[in-house]
């Protein structure tokens, strides 16, 4: 900020002669500290921010992801599952992973990591603590294959041991 104005009477020392008036002007310079810039990132970053956590997040509503649940650098429990809901400033919602339905409470974590892998598709890393939930994409479809034990797969019946059989119903006794 930049304060000026006008002084009646010049101070000595300033080649002030006396009988002469003279006006001097006086600029004050304060500094004011502008606010921070917005952060940003480039495939990669740490976000501590609920509104930041939820934009990341909010492109996995209604889609299908892995997801790790590590304590410590053991993984607890893995899974795939669905995210049906990411809500915020919500305290009665919790947070759990179901192979049915996810919902994350934003609330529930100190901060966000996410990555982007080689494929283009985004790892996020939910953290409180010493507890990790690692979240990933996990289209399911025709493609590579991955060697990944937490690596989506389609499921399979086997029918190899069942027999199909054709029942004959009332119709065909009044045929013969």
């Amino acid at each position: 900020m930049i304060r000026g104005g006008r002084r009646g009477a010049p101070h000595r020392g300033s080649g002030w002669i006396p009988g002469v008036q003279r006006t001097l002007w006086w600029v004050t310079i304060a500094f004011v500290s502008t606010p921070a810039a917005a952060k940003f990132f480039v495939n990669q970053g740490v976000v501590s921010s609920r509104t930041d956590m939820l934009h990341l997040l909010r492109p996995l509503i209604k889609q299908t992801v892995t997801y790790r649940y590590e304590r410590g650098r053991e993984v607890v429990a893995h899974g795939t599952g669905w995210v049906e809901r990411i809500v915020t400033d919500a305290p009665d919602t919790s947070t759990y992973f179901t192979p049915l339905a996810i919902t994350l409470n934003i609330d529930s974590f100190e901060h966000l990591e996410f990555e982007t892998r080689p494929d283009q598709l985004l790892v996020y890393t939910l953290s409180q603590g010493d507890e990790r939930v690692i979240v990933e994409f996990a289209p399911i479809g025709p493609g590579g294959e991955d060697s990944s034990p937490f690596a989506p797969r389609q499921l399979a019946f086997d029918t190899s041991d069942y027999v199909q059989m054709e029942l004959l119903g009332l119709e065909a006794r009044e045929d013969e």
